[in-house]
């Protein structure tokens, strides 16, 4: 059993627990082991997407489907936050996390808000397009933004689509770049216990059992709600597509894990990509899908700004109204989008929402800031699930998505050797959807 990740990431995070808990000054510490772990994956992430976004574009040869893809995809996306977002609302409206608090927003100290002030008012000084748009493609790479390696990535997918046969043996450079990039992903991590310990240990020891029991009420109501929209929202969606929850989790349990210790999503991009296509999902759209959903497809972050939105406002004894709630809500709608990247992307979407808004005290985020870490931990978990359905129902959306043969590597998920792993090519993956292949070629 100690051969697998998961019963190693396991082991890494009861050891960072333990430690953080009965030596917080020594968790404190270990927080590097975290980070180290963390910068690692995320020096490959833009690699890893240029290589797959552009390769798969380029296969298609077919540039209306890209379009197609990407509109559905938006579509989707639009559609469930925005149900995440109204049930937030909703269990902090008949939950009431923080009723008697009873707290005076002028006694609260906001130096250390004005962090998150300073990105929004950063953030405010753009528009949409200069934010997508790099100044240099050196610098999307370099800044690790996702939104715009995505954009450079689908362009230079079209240009090799265009060049059609001129443009193979580039492809096939890119390709099996692509693939020694998963290389090293497999090697990195091996180091992924070690990143869950330290994480986990700095989180117990920074914060301890003490902030837990101060706000114990919204974290309880957080991960409920949670957990609820991951099971009955998640879970229908996902039956749809043909395959179960439960064994989807099964079947990444150890990019589950990984990211409940380092609390990122980023930790395990790559991997989820590479076992999303092994499942039957077409690498283009893998490719287009995640990425994007890293940004816009943030469920957990929508549940979360609904519910601490209503959270402050009851702490602080501010009353909204219906109208007020509705517009609330659609501000959300607005600010939740965007976040991939941004060190406390989801304090900084709650801040841009309260400046916004204009009624519920910004003050009130440092009631927050306190237990956000805790919170993050099934905030990040509910954004990966949600990402990786999102693009088993664009597969199947597409008609790409062989469910029957996606069921049987799910029923037995531990199958597949790492023998086996190594010996599959792309040209393998793409083979067990050749119905699509055949749809979208010349």
């Amino acid at each position: 059993m100690l051969k697998h990740l998961y019963v190693q990431v396991l082991i890494g995070l009861a050891a960072g627990i333990l430690v953080g808990y009965f030596s917080p000054d020594l968790g404190v510490q270990m927080k590097p082991f975290g980070d180290t772990f963390i910068r690692l994956i995320k020096m490959l992430i833009t690699l890893v997407i240029f290589c797959t976004v552009s390769v798969g574009i380029a296969r298609m040869e077919n540039l209306k489907h890209v379009g197609r893809v990407g509109l559905k995809t938006i579509f989707y996306f639009e559609a469930v936050t925005t149900l995440a977002l109204v049930i937030g609302l909703v269990v902090a409206n008949v939950l009431h996390p923080g009723e008697g608090l009873n707290i005076d927003p002028k006694t609260l100290d906001t130096h250390a808000v004005s962090h998150y002030v300073a990105e929004v008012h950063t953030a405010a000084s753009q528009s949409f397009l200069e934010e997508i748009v790099p100044n240099s493609v050196v610098g999307a790479f370099a800044r690790g933004n996702l939104l715009q390696v995505l954009l450079f990535s689908v362009l230079f997918g079209i240009a090799l689509s265009i060049m059609s046969r001129r443009s193979r043996f580039l492809s096939r450079v890119i390709e099996q770049s692509g693939e020694a990039l998963m290389k090293i992903v497999e090697m990195i991590m091996r180091l992924a216990p070690l990143g869950a310990f330290g994480a986990m240990a700095f989180t117990v020891g920074k914060y301890g059992i003490g902030t837990l029991q101060q706000l114990g009420l919204l974290i309880v109501c957080f991960y409920l709600t949670s957990i609820v929209f991951i099971v009955l929202v998640l879970g229908s969606i996902c039956r749809w597509t043909g395959v179960g929850l439960w064994p989807l989790l099964k079947y990444l349990r150890e990019e589950l894990l990984i990211v409940l210790g380092t609390s990122t999503t980023e930790s395990v991009l790559p991997r989820l990509m590479e076992k999303l296509e092994r499942l039957g999902c077409p690498k283009p759209v893998v490719g287009l899908v995640l990425p994007t959903g890293y940004s816009f497809n943030l469920d957990g972050a929508a549940i979360y700004l609904t519910m601490t939105s209503l959270f402050i406002a009851q702490a602080t004894n501010t009353h909204l109204s219906l109208l007020q709630q509705i517009g609330l809500l659609a501000i959300l709608m607005v600010t939740s989008k965007g976040g991939a990247g941004v060190a406390g992307a989801a304090l900084v979407a709650l801040t841009a929402t309260l400046s916004t808004h204009d009624i519920i005290p910004v003050a009130g985020i440092t009631l927050i800031i306190g237990i956000d870490r805790v919170l993050n931990e099934i905030r990040a978990i509910v954004n990966m699930i949600g990402n990786a359905v999102a693009t088993l129902v664009v597969a199947r959306w597409e008609g790409a998505f062989d469910a029957e043969a996606a069921r049987k590597i799910l029923a037995e998920p531990l199958a597949i050797s790492k023998e086996d792993e190594e010996a599959e090519t792309a040209e393998e993956i793409s083979e067990r959807t050749p119905a699509y292949a055949q749809e979208h070629s010349n």
